[in-house]
């Protein structure tokens, strides 16, 4: 007989849960289904086909016949290729997203029809959703007491594996995909181009190696520096396992603050799937958002007037990844500055970064815009230029991805409007008075805040 290890969010061989299951020859398959490849930005659809290469490449070198490649539903394609290779079991990593979820319970059906056994036998985090509780059993609302638990946990280890592989059906041809909206970027955060298990493998060794993970807590919010892992497309695509990163930059670095995250983003949108495009706090549905499309063109395109969030959008168009620090800083003018919807801003994000992760993506962009899992979160505005003044100190990160400010020395670049030549080369001026737009922003979750307490009084 015959296991089936079908990938999703898994592309590498080594630890991997699933493969460590299978004491059977192994069919290696991936589906791609039309579904995820459509709703996937081009750069993140380009990332998705290259790790496959890399994958394949791999399960020949390690004496398999490569990927199996099916084009389709899962739905009808799993108890397919179970029939025809003589499966009797599919074992897979678990896949916690609401689509996802949706998706394993109508194939497992369809399996169970057709006499095959589905299994879960790994996760993409160190420990799921629903395993984090309170001591009442209960699921955390806030990070910090979920930290509190969830750092006390033992660290799950590598897992190894030595699988037999065999491909008894021809693959599909991966597509060509058509260019993304992304030109090659020499930017480090993108790795240099480099995809897959091995290249995951050497960024997490350099990390860990160079010093960057032990400085990790100083330098991860400088634009300026390479203080963060650059692995989050590598997590996203399973290249690598939160269980090795662990197991090399060591369980008491600041970083492993970031994997905790990580999975308490996902255990809130596996417990509130509707948290993807829905306000967590329900009482700030009654946000007087605007719908001025103009304004939300102009924070996208990277021309609001001011040179830290214009680097970020910058930084994303052209790369495919925007530095996290940056990602808080656009989404905070964007919700309270511009008082545009939060949901706007996730969409773009999740279009053109290569990382991008509904759970990670959609409570990150709550959380600045005030509507997810905080206590008091409303106040929270950040003020652009103080944050680049701060986290860009000598302005590098500016003149890097703003030309038209590249003349202006040092900190200069952060206030164009102050200097003698600050608009000589075309650089636009500020959309909105962030005093003026933090002021009417403050008034209108006031506002909300107190019309829902009086409604409960």
């Amino acid at each position: 007989m015959v296991d089936i290890v079908w990938f999703r969010r898994d592309l590498r061989l080594g630890d991997n849960g699933a493969l460590a299951a299978a004491d059977q020859d192994v069919v290696p398959l991936f589906v791609l289904d039309p579904v995820l490849l459509t709703s996937a930005g081009g750069v993140r659809r380009e990332r998705l086909l290259a790790s496959l290469r890399s994958l394949d490449s791999s399960i020949r070198e390690s004496g398999g016949a490569g990927l199996l490649i099916r084009r389709g539903d899962p739905v009808d394609v799993l108890p397919a290729v179970a029939g025809e290779v003589g499966a009797d079991r599919v074992l897979v990593s678990g896949d916690y997203s609401p689509f996802g979820l949706r998706r394993d319970r109508r194939v497992a059906e369809a399996l169970s029809v057709a006499e095959v056994a589905m299994a879960s036998r790994d996760t993409p985090y160190l420990h799921p959703p629903a395993t984090v509780r309170k001591g009442d059993g209960g699921p955390f609302s806030v990070f910090t007491p979920y930290w509190r638990v969830w750092s006390g946990l033992s660290v799950p280890a590598p897992v190894q594996s030595s699988p037999r592989f065999v491909t008894r059906l021809p693959p599909d041809d991966l597509p060509s995909d058509a260019p993304s909206r992304h030109p090659p970027s020499d930017d480090r955060s993108l790795g240099d181009g480099a995809v897959g298990e091995a290249a995951a493998l050497a960024t997490l060794t350099g990390f860990a190696d160079s010093g960057a993970a032990a400085r990790y807590d100083d330098d991860r919010n400088r634009l300026d520096l390479p203080g963060t892992s650059q692995l989050g497309a590598a997590l996203h695509f399973g290249e690598i396992h939160p269980r090795t990163v662990l197991a090399h930059v060591g369980a008491d670095t600041a970083f492993v603050r970031q994997m905790c995250w990580r999975d308490f983003y996902a255990d809130v949108l596996y417990r509130r799937p509707d948290a993807a495009w829905h306000n967590v706090d329900r009482r700030f549905d009654a946000l007087p958002w605007r719908d001025d499309r103009s304004q939300f063109d102009t924070w996208c395109a990277g021309r609001t007037g001011y040179p830290v969030v214009d680097a970020g959008m910058r930084q994303l168009a052209q790369s495919g990844w925007m530095h996290n620090r940056a990602r808080m800083i656009v989404a905070s003018f964007l919700t309270k500055d511009l008082l545009l919807p939060w949901q706007w801003g996730a969409r773009w994000f999740l279009d053109h970064l290569v990382d991008g992760d509904v759970a990670s993506n959609s409570l990150g962009w709550q959380w600045c815009a005030g509507t997810g899992m905080d206590p008091s979160p409303y106040y929270r505005i950040f003020n652009p230029v103080l944050q680049g003044e701060r986290f860009d100190p000598d302005g590098a990160y500016v003149r890097r991805w703003v030309p038209e400010l590249a003349h202006l020395p040092g900190r200069a670049a952060h206030t164009p409007w102050d200097q003698p030549t600050g608009y000589d080369h075309g650089y636009p001026r500020r959309m909105v008075d962030h005093a003026r737009a933090r002021d009417d922003a403050l008034d209108a979750y006031r506002a909300v805040k107190a019309a829902r307490e009086r409604a409960t009084t």
